[in-house]
């Protein structure tokens, strides 16, 4: 299956979290849009393995992407290594994806940035066609992205590029909801409060996307930076 966009992030949420919106959006005009999850997000403080897997199987279903997969690397532990690489590479030769989002570049949680660089650099080296991988034991070809994003996180980043998901907060929303271990969660529940957890979390989650949006003039934003010169083909297609 080739995909329009891949948005492949290092935890189960960090996708609806920081592209939800944008997901939504190109869904719905019919781009064939996907997810990988580098890890299982195993070492979350709340929930388990197996209730993380079926919260991001009911985030995708809200967000109607194609697919989603998980390549089970080791969270907290997984390396910008030779091993870690060729796992990505297969993945990006698999689907072809036009555009590929990321992790944050810089982050408050280190496996965002490790996770970022770890993607930038496996995307340039699918593109390289001495680097071999199979899959099902045929070679692929080499490919790769013509363009790649990385998300803004809990720290603020200046963006590069702002999208308006005015229409899609709702399902954006949901799909972070989906996660009920992690998210909104009552003082009532037995397991360890988190950062994440405090409803508070939602609300900056909520309010950053006003603050996008109130900066082109819409209700709701994402913001993504990108490491190279963005060009366009119209102005007037820019506000």
């Amino acid at each position: 299956m080739k995909l329009d966009l891949l948005v492949m992030t290092v935890h189960p949420d960090d996708a609806e979290l920081g592209a939800g919106g944008v997901i939504a959006k190109y869904v719905a005009e019919g781009k064939k849009v996907g997810i990988i999850d580098l890890t299982q997000g195993e070492l979350g403080t709340r929930g388990t393995l197996e209730t993380r897997h079926i919260e991001a199987q009911h985030a995708a279903a809200i967000l109607g992407v194609a697919m989603r997969d998980n390549l089970k690397l080791r969270d907290g532990f997984f390396r910008n290594d030779e091993e870690s690489q060729l796992t990505i590479i297969r993945a990006i030769r698999k689907y072809q994806p036009e555009i590929v989002i990321t992790n944050a570049l810089d982050d408050r949680h280190p496996d965002h940035g490790r996770a970022s660089h770890l993607v930038n650099d496996a995307l340039f080296l699918a593109g390289l066609r001495r680097i071999s991988t199979q899959l099902d034991e045929v070679e692929q070809e080499a490919f790769r992205p013509r363009l790649q994003l990385q998300l803004i996180q809990d720290k603020f980043i200046e963006p590069d590029v702002l999208i308006d998901i005015t229409e899609f907060w709702d399902i954006k929303e949901q799909s972070i909801l989906a996660y009920t271990t992690q998210f909104n969660v009552s003082d009532t529940d037995e397991e360890p409060n988190t950062y994440i957890s405090n409803p508070d979390f939602m609300q900056s989650t909520k309010a950053r996307a006003q603050e996008f949006g109130r900066s082109i003039q819409v209700k709701y934003a994402e913001g993504f930076t990108c490491r190279k010169l963005l060009g366009v083909k119209d102005l007037f297609s820019l506000y």
